[in-house]
This record gives structure tokens, sequence and C-alpha cells, in this order.
């Protein structure tokens, strides 16, 4: 593959697991970085040009335009050993990556993004009312993480795939959002299983 091109912000976990991925593949990729808090994304180059949903990652392969950081993933590994051949333990491992976007990404990374990079003073009214709500639905996907890997090392096939990649990003960061990971031991052990994997890079 040549001619990759990742749009992204740099601290954003979506976009770090498309470059945790490649690295993981040994696939190098172009990096181009936008400041999604000055509004880069929603500007009218962006739109017409690279996503017209106005967010980031976006993998660009030559002339095409992928958005979405589970797509790109899954691009970048075909056909590797991150995505398991058996036919049960690859419909699992797509399991744990939509159910971080649904149940994980919207609360976890969300209070990440509020209090770490915008502000809680800087929240609107709407924002603040559902700290406590995203608080609870954070711990609750945390828990069930905590202990389903109490069972397992890895989140799908009993060893390292797509889908520790897809929940390691926003987990390991996850105290940046006002998360305690010391109530979560089985979940502290495998991120440190997930870093000491070869080819593992921070964000």
């Amino acid at each position: 593959m040549s001619d990759l091109i990742l749009h992204e912000y740099a601290q954003s976990g979506n976009c770090y697991k498309i470059r945790l991925t490649a690295a993981h593949v040994a696939i190098p990729i172009e990096r181009r970085d936008y400041d999604i808090l000055a509004g880069a994304t929603r500007s009218a180059a962006f739109l017409e040009s690279v996503n017209p949903n106005g967010r980031i990652p976006v993998l660009q392969i030559g002339d095409d335009f992928l958005p979405e950081s589970g797509a790109a993933c899954l691009y970048l590994a075909d056909g590797s050993p991150l995505i398991p051949q058996d036919r049960f333990d690859r419909a699992d491992m797509l399991h744990w990556m939509f159910w971080e976007q649904y149940n994980h990404e919207p609360n976890v990374a969300t209070l990440r993004f509020w209090r770490a990079f915008v502000g809680e003073d800087q929240l609107t009214d709407l924002q603040r009312a559902q700290l406590p709500s995203k608080q609870a639905a954070g711990e609750a996907a945390l828990a069930l993480m905590d202990a389903h890997l109490a069972k397992t090392p890895f989140m799908a096939a009993g060893r390292f795939t797509l889908a520790d990649i897809a929940l390691y990003a926003y987990t390991h960061v996850a105290e940046e959002g006002g998360f305690a990971l010391r109530h979560y031991p089985a979940v502290t052990a495998w991120l440190a299983r997930v870093a000491e994997q070869p080819n593992h890079i921070p964000m």
C-alpha cells in the first residue's frame, strides 16, 4: 500500500487507533493535522475535499477518502493477524468494536474531551447537565470491560486483535476524563499487556 494520508487531530483516540493499527501492520502513513477546537474540519475546503460530515479521522487512500476509525482500521489490518480468521472470533472482535463506539466512546471519550480540552467552565448548560449520566455510563462500560478481562487476556479471540486497539485508545487516557482506573484492576493489567505488544506506539 502507498499514498496513505491520515487526516487527524493528534490527541483524538479515534485517530490514534488508526496510527496504532498502521504501526502493528508496519504500514507507513502520512499525517495531516487539523485543529478541531478552531473548527478546521468545518471549513468549506475540508467539507468539500475530505469529509462532508465534517469529522476526523479520515484515511485517504490515493484519491479515495475513508472516514470512521473502525473502517480505516479494518482496511489497514485486512489479511493480518489483527483480524481473526475464525468466523465467530472475527464477529466477536467486531462486536467489541461496535460496542466501543456505542457504549464506551460516547461517554469515556466525550468526558475526556470536555474536561481535558474544552474545560468544564466552557461547557454549555446542556453539556454540564449530561456530566453525571455520562460519568455513570462510562463507569458502567469500564466495569463491563473489567469483568470480561478478568476472564480473558484480551477482548476477543483470546489474543490481541483490532478490538484491543479500538478499546485501548480511549481507555488508557480515561483518567483525563475523570475516571479512576485503579478501580478496574483487570482493565489496568490489560492496558499493560497491550502496551507491551511488539510495534506498540504511544498516542
